[in-house]
Parts: C-alpha cells; structure tokens; sequence
C-alpha cells in the first residue's frame, strides 16, 4: 500500500482533524484515511450524517384560493 506525506498543513486544521477523528472514534491517520477514500471514491461514507439528508419541503400559507388537486391537474 502507497504512503502519502503532506507537508505544511495549518495547525487548525491539524486541531480540527482531530476533534473529528475523536468524535468518529478513529486515529488521525485513520480519519485522513477514511475523508481521502471517501472524496476519492466520491462515496457517501456511512457516517456521515449530511450525505444522507432527506429532502423537506416546507409550505406556506399565503391566505389565498384553496384549489384541489384535481383542479390543479385539470
């Protein structure tokens, strides 16, 4: 397996990648590993929560005509 070493990465990021990989109960090589597959593969991973959002259609009452559904398709 390939070994890939990245050099000159800000330290928030470095602090930010391992509060993720914490929280996913992963090392940090681990973490990087996993968002490299992922954004490689173009993959939703499992864990990740936005990838798999449902659509929400919200509506709004604007005191208007009521029409039917049948009228609508008419």
């Amino acid at each position: 397996m390939a070994a890939i070493h990245v050099r000159e990465i800000d330290d928030a990021v470095v602090d930010a990648l391992k509060a993720r990989a914490a929280r996913n109960q992963r090392s940090l090589q681990g973490e990087v590993r996993h968002i490299l597959e992922a954004a490689a593969l173009g993959a939703a991973t499992s864990s990740s929560r936005r990838a798999r959002r449902k659509l929400r259609i919200r509506t709004v009452a604007l005191g208007g005509p009521v029409y039917s559904r049948e009228t609508i398709y008419d």
